[in-house]
């Protein structure tokens, strides 16, 4: 598919809805090709009120088999790791930067692909269109993709994570923070680090709740 044929999200974006109506608006986007081989979108999940918003890559397996996201294996690792920073995961908004799973088939297994730049770019309008609608004090980019959809421009984990941002995000007020995606600490599971990467991953976590106020 060329990029004539990725027109964006912005045409299927209902202006000023609520998320209750992006959520079902966002059923008939064809911004992109990656709605044709995907079981179903994946939008958000947890209160509009949040003063935490969780933003990761996209939805992988199981999100999109069950249409929620963060609800597979890195999920429930980041579950835990936010009640571990103190924080109560209903009290989090959670979303994704691009909405719908990106994945080759290798016999019966749907294994994940990372977006392309052009996706990212594609489904933005559904991200900005969600900030506009929350008013949280912190919004968290787990892993690079949404460090890219959020501060447009590529990131570098690494070297940037862990610090809260003012005026980071063009479509809010609200703090930022970039920090490692949980399915980054979840290939680690074996790994002699993965203490730390996962100490690493609730530390910013706390970062970002005591940011929010």
């Amino acid at each position: 598919m060329d990029d004539r044929e990725r027109p964006g999200a912005r045409q299927w974006v209902p202006e000023g809805a609520d998320i209750a109506a992006l959520k079902t608006a966002a059923e008939a986007c064809r911004g992109c090709e990656l709605w044709e081989p995907a079981t179903q979108v994946v939008f958000s999940a947890g209160p509009p009120s949040a003063s935490v918003v969780l933003v990761g890559e996209q939805p992988g397996d199981q999100e999109d088999r069950r249409g929620m996201p963060f609800v597979g294996p890195a999920g429930t690792l980041l579950v835990q790791a936010v009640r571990d920073a103190g924080i109560d995961p209903a009290t989090v908004y959670r979303t994704n930067a691009v909405k719908h799973f990106r994945f080759e088939l290798r016999g019966a297994r749907r294994l994940h692909k990372t977006p392309e730049a052009v996706h990212i770019t594609a489904c933005r309008p559904w991200l900005h269109a969600e900030l506009q609608q929350l008013a949280p004090g912190i919004v968290v980019a787990l892993g690079a993709t949404a460090g890219r959809s959020l501060f447009g421009r590529p990131v570098r984990i690494g070297a940037e994570r862990g610090h809260v941002l003012e005026g980071a995000i063009p479509d809010t007020d609200a703090k930022a923070l970039l920090t490692a995606h949980p399915s980054a600490v979840l290939r680690m599971k074996d790994d002699p680090g993965y203490d730390d990467a996962y100490a690493a991953l609730v530390r910013d976590l706390k970062t970002a709740a005591a940011a929010a106020g």
